[in-house]
């Protein structure tokens, strides 16, 4: 059987037809991931002379992206960075979703150096596009795009893996690091209204267990991981602080206690009426145990699925039990987080400080975090401040400033006359050479300073007509 002709990598095309550009030098850089048609690097040339240099030119571009041990695929270069990198475990069954879903369909039999910032810019519109990848025309589904935020996650988890490839030397550069992925899209939070919270409740506090893990989810702010994970060891009811240090996680591999997404334990003080609630929870869990013949242990979870607390609430269960509890109460967000927005924007609107804020709800960028997500409410707190210091700020009143010109001091005297009773309402003031006589001033002062008068409304002025003293209404 015959050997299968190879494909010449470059070649230079005659073009007779041009004035200029006769040549031009053409290289074969590999199959299009996207559209399965070959792909070519192409630059013209005047002369066959000048179109040999742009050969080898291009030529030289497309060898400086290989190595000697590039020929790894995208696939296997993902599969190794995965086996290295450190995630969280909720992260990592999120990426290897993704890394399922989009990236290994498309690039995971691509050799990792035929990979570069066009195919992935291209890639990344048509998921934003269809996340089935289709070209927009296809008639046998319904078009669905993919959020901009996980493409991005797409783009980071192909950028860290190159990033492993360049410093394992399987790559010469990193070509992911050149592709531009769809702009960050900032979060709205939707916190449910105060009026929202009280029919929730209502129906959360059928049962008490349930009723209590939203209470407490929306006066400290928590994670769901982080109630989930809460162990009455954790609760100081005499002191009214609540530590939290611990988060539970729930992945197809399993369920574990791990630390809380920022990795930092905190103390989250805790209000009177809420240790109320939390004392009369705990002595109905004693009860239940005393009924059953057990004991609730001191290192029991606060919430769980059994009466002695010795196992955890899973986060899922929580996550779909308030889904429902939403529907029924027609909220517009049916997520649990919504719990934290709420907790967050009415501490906000309520005027406490946005470190205060960042620190019971375990942001741990000093606030940078929270005022990216909840920019809106410090605005709204900003503008109660601004009102604030605005009730409290003097109104000022140019016409009790001390007089400093002559003008000044001759309406300040005159003033004092009105006011005195010595010009009675009505009567008609000096003439203006007169009063320029007797306080030795010139004539264009007496006229600035009954100006002054009239802008106070003490004196009445006219064309043609004596000024006299204005009469009291």
């Amino acid at each position: 059987m015959p050997a299968a002709k190879r494909r010449s990598r470059g070649s230079i095309e005659s073009r007779e037809d041009r004035v200029k550009g006769r040549f031009r030098a053409v290289v074969f850089v590999g199959t299009d991931p996207l559209t399965g048609k070959p792909r070519y690097l192409r630059k013209s040339a005047d002369t066959y002379g000048q179109a040999e240099v742009e050969l080898t030119k291009l030529l030289r571009q497309v060898d400086e992206k290989k190595h000697p041990r590039s020929a790894i695929t995208v696939g296997a270069l993902i599969d190794k960075w995965l086996e290295v990198t450190e995630l969280a475990d909720t992260t990592r069954q999120r990426y290897e979703g993704l890394i399922r879903l989009y990236i290994r369909p498309t690039f995971g039999a691509l050799s990792a150096g035929r990979l570069d910032a066009e195919v992935l810019e291209r890639f990344y519109a048509r998921l934003r596009r269809c996340n089935q990848l289709c070209s927009g025309s296809a008639r046998d589904h319904e078009c669905r795009p993919l959020s901009g935020s996980t493409v991005r996650q797409v783009h980071f988890i192909l950028r860290a893996a190159y990033e492993r490839g360049v410093r394992w030397r399987y790559l010469g550069m990193n070509e992911v690091a050149l592709a531009e992925p769809p702009a960050f899209e900032r979060s709205e939070p939707d916190p449910p209204s105060a009026e929202e919270v009280a029919a929730l409740l209502n129906d959360a506090w059928r049962d008490p267990a349930w009723g209590m893990l939203l209470w407490l989810t929306m006066v400290s702010g928590c994670r769901r991981g982080e109630v989930c994970a809460l162990r009455w060891t954790d609760l100081d009811l005499t002191r009214g602080v609540m530590t939290v240090e611990r988060s539970y996680s729930q992945t197809a591999n399993g369920t574990r206690e791990k630390a809380t997404k920022s990795r930092q334990k905190r103390r989250v003080a805790i209000d009177a009426y809420t240790v109320e609630l939390l004392t009369a929870y705990r002595g109905q869990c004693e009860a239940e145990c005393i009924a059953l013949e057990t004991n609730l242990a001191r290192t029991a979870f606060v919430f769980s699925g059994s009466p002695d607390g010795s196992t955890a609430l899973l986060p899922s269960t929580v996550t779909q039990r308030y889904r429902r509890l939403a529907i029924r109460a027609g909220l517009r967000s049916t997520r649990i987080h919504a719990l934290r927005h709420y907790s967050a924007t009415e501490l906000l609107t309520a005027g406490v400080d946005l470190r205060t804020v960042a620190g019971r709800l375990g942001h741990g960028s000093g606030g940078a975090t929270t005022l990216r997500f909840y920019s809106a409410w410090v605005a709204e707190a900003d503008h109660r401040a601004a009102n604030a210091i605005g009730a409290l700020m003097p109104r000022p009143d140019p016409t009790n400033n001390p007089p400093r010109n002559p003008y000044e001091q001759l309406a300040a005297e005159l003033r004092r006359s009105i006011t005195a009773g010595e010009l009675a309402p009505g009567a008609p003031l000096p003439t203006y050479a007169e009063l320029a006589k007797q306080h030795s001033v010139s004539v264009g002062t007496v006229n600035r300073a009954v100006a002054l008068l009239s802008e106070a409304g003490l004196v009445s002025t006219g064309r043609g007509r004596r000024t006299t003293v204005a009469t009291r209404s």
